[in-house]
């Protein structure tokens, strides 16, 4: 039988995407892990994450679990969500620090001037002829998925699908052969990566209706 281990260090929405994957796998056998025997023990990882960038690694090395998500993503199938996918490159501009260096990259925050700054006053967005409406940080909401290349965990989920968002960085790889997916909000930028036993997406399938369900069923079947 398929053991799942999701990956619980105190950062994370473990209970919905165990639910997710409860639903999408219910033959599997799926449990939220806080040691790292437990981790080991399993067929295959998922390694979710939400929360600021800083708050997610200082609290992933106190629980101990950083060498068991490195072991796993060395040797099993593992699928990283949201924070959980950014966590995989080399730093992060949240509080510039290093991160699980994975793969060269840098989770970058959207700037530029279609987006809204820090200290824009919502009021003065509706006001006619003062500017453009602005982009607001976070990106919340659903979004299309331009899938890239093909990969198994695309399997039965048409290309230019919408999956949920929540986010204000998102991971820019150095390697475009990374790259499995794209998606915009006012610049295009990477939402799903993948390289041999590793697949990692910006977007919530848990949030994502039936194809996120549909790729966590991919997940679980996937042999790579």
């Amino acid at each position: 039988m398929n053991t799942i281990a999701i990956v619980d260090y105190g950062m994370g929405n473990f209970h919905s995407v165990a639910r997710a994957l409860h639903a999408a796998a219910p033959d599997a056998d799926i449990r939220v892990c806080r040691e790292a025997a437990g981790i080991d023990r399993a067929s295959r990882v998922v390694f979710p994450g939400q929360g600021a960038m800083p708050d997610c690694m200082r609290t992933l090395e106190q629980s101990g679990l950083r060498d068991a998500v490195m072991r796993a993503a060395r040797s099993r199938p593992l699928l990283g969500v949201c924070v959980g996918e950014q966590m995989l490159f080399t730093r992060s501009e949240e509080g510039d620090v290093p991160c699980l260096d994975l793969f060269p990259g840098v989770v970058r925050r959207f700037s530029g001037t279609q987006f809204a700054s820090r200290d824009d006053a919502p009021c003065n967005a509706g006001q006619a002829g003062d500017r453009p409406e602005r982009l607001k940080v976070p990106h919340m909401g659903w979004n299309r998925v331009t899938q890239i290349r093909a990969h198994p965990l695309w399997d039965g989920i048409p290309d230019e699908t919408h999956f949920y968002f929540v986010h204000s960085y998102y991971a820019q790889p150095e390697q475009p052969s990374l790259t499995v997916g794209e998606s915009h909000y006012g610049l295009r930028f990477t939402c799903a990566i993948a390289d041999a036993n590793i697949f990692a997406v910006q977007f919530h399938p848990e949030k994502s209706a039936g194809h996120g369900l549909r790729l966590y069923r991919n997940f679980v079947d996937w042999n790579p």
